[in-house]
């Protein structure tokens, strides 16, 4: 039972917040994670630097990657992105 519960926990995407870091940090940070990541995976990135609404899109151009949604909740940006 603590297996199964174990794999559940897994298919939640990791959270990686990186307020407050300026351009390039966020975008050199995503990938870097990413490149550590399986194909499928999924990573959500918060951010506070608006750069990132151009930056995130051209890394996952350049990558290959999915991103899956985004979205902004006061100053916080968030990118969530599937490894292809």
């Amino acid at each position: 039972m603590a297996e199964s519960r174990a794999k559940d926990k897994k298919t939640e995407p990791d959270t990686v917040n990186m307020r407050g870091l300026k351009c390039p940090l966020p975008v050199l940070k995503t990938r870097k994670l990413l490149s550590k990541m399986a194909p499928g995976e999924e990573l959500v990135i918060e951010c506070t630097d608006s750069l990132t609404t151009i930056d995130i899109p051209n890394l996952l151009r350049e990558t290959g990657d999915t991103l899956v949604g985004d979205g902004k909740k006061g100053r916080v940006l968030t990118f969530r992105i599937r490894k292809s």
